[in-house]
Order: C-alpha cells, then structure tokens, then sequence
C-alpha cells in the first residue's frame, strides 16, 4: 500500500509547490515562485517514472497528475506573470489574458486524458513545458515590453490546445535500483534553484523554449506544400554531393 503512494506523493509536492508559488507570486517575490514552478516540473517528470518503476500506475495517480499540473502549471504561472507584467495593463485585458492561459491548459489535459495520443509524441504543448516558459519569461518583464508577453501567453495557450506534435520523453524509463536516488536529485536541485536563483531560470527558459520553437518549426516543415519541400530537399541533396566531389 505505501508502495502504490509514493508516486502520488511526488505529484502532491508538485501541487503544494503550485500552490506556494502562488503565494510568493502574491507576495511580490517572482524569483522565488518561478524556481518553484521548476522544482515542481522536475517532481512531475519524476511521479509518472516512479509509477511505472514500482508498477504503481493508476487512474487515481492519473487524475491526481491532471488536477496538481492545473494549479502548478496553469494558474500559478499566469498569476505569476499577471503579478509581474500585467498590474499597468487595461484590467479587462489582463484578467482575461491570465485566465486564458490555465483554461487554455484545463482543455488541454483533459483531451490528453481521453484521446490517445501518437506514440512517442505529444498532441499540444505538454503544460509542464508551457507553464515553464512562462513563469521564467515573467521574469524579464522590465526587459521585454508588456505587449510582448501578452502575446507570449497567448501563444503559449494557442501551442497547448493545437495538434502540433511534441516529442514525449516520459516514456524513458526509470531503473528501479535508482530509485534511491531521487530525493538526492531532487534536493540537489532545490539547492542549485536557490543557490542561482538568477541563472537557474534563464537555463530553464532556454531549455523550454527550445523545445517549444523545435516542435513548431517541425510542424511548419510539415505543413510546407508537398512540392517545396521536395524543391528544399533536392536542393539540399545537390549541395551535399557537391561537398563529397570537391
């Protein structure tokens, strides 16, 4: 029975940095609320391993994820960057951009939960990705202009709810020998988030960012007419033989 727990404690510690990170967002201390929005990513890559490592999974643990991720991953990273961007902003305007972000991934999880999806891949921007993103990104908000996060969020919210594709890494496995691991992981990297609490998150918003930019351009790659691209990859071909002729 403890054994079948341990997972869901992990997306417990994510929902209670969720909601913590709230509060320090309430607080005006951003720094501190995005570095728990990414501890809380890393304790929700974790909870779905160790599952599948004690052979723990379960509707309950998968309903619990969905639910915890809303908080931690949607409302505590709109109300961060609505704290940290949007107080001079048109009050409609902001409200209604703050809620279109975690309503943006409510539906998204819940598609997850009920359509299966493509092997290997991801339908949507995983939420954990988004909310990373853009709990980071509010911390530049005295270097980007107000307008630039606005659409920032709104194009976070567009990617989780479209049907672009997203490579799914949660599937790598997780050794059950190391599963003692892990509270050494993750309290290493509490330590590192609060020791570099500057560095950390522009680290992590380079990192997610990546992701989200490389999952769009293959799927603009994909929505090329048929002819470009091959026009693209004979040219590329051409290019390549004469590299190996010279």
């Amino acid at each position: 029975m403890i054994t079948k727990s341990i997972p869901n404690m992990f997306t417990i510690g994510n929902l209670f940095l969720g909601v913590i990170a709230i509060i320090m967002a309430f607080n005006d201390e951003p720094n501190t609320a995005a570095l728990l929005v990414i501890i809380a990513m890393l304790l929700d890559g974790l909870d779905g391993r160790v599952a599948r490592a004690l052979n723990a999974q379960s509707e309950f643990g998968k309903e619990l994820d969905s639910l915890s991720d809303v908080i931690s991953f949607g409302v505590a990273p709109a109300f961060i960057m609505y704290q940290a961007a949007f107080q001079d902003v048109n009050p409609a305007m902001a409200w209604i951009v703050t809620a279109i972000f975690p309503i943006c991934g409510a539906l998204r999880l819940a598609r997850f939960n009920v359509i299966a999806g493509i092997p290997g891949y991801f339908i949507g921007l995983p939420i954990p990705a988004a909310g990373g993103v853009l709990a980071t990104l509010a911390l530049f908000n005295s270097e980007l202009h107000f307008s630039m996060l606005l659409i920032s969020t709104l194009a976070l919210s567009f990617l989780m709810i479209s049907n672009m594709k997203y490579p799914n890494f949660k599937k790598l496995g997780l050794p059950k020998a190391a599963m003692w691991s892990i509270p050494i992981v993750v309290a290493g990297a509490a330590a590192l988030a609060y020791t570099f609490q500057e560095a950390i998150p522009k680290m992590i918003l380079a990192l997610l960012l990546l992701y989200a930019l490389w999952g769009l351009k293959k799927n603009v790659d994909r929505l090329l007419p048929r002819k470009l691209r091959s026009k693209s990859r004979l040219t590329h071909e051409e290019e390549e033989t004469r590299k190996h002729s010279a």
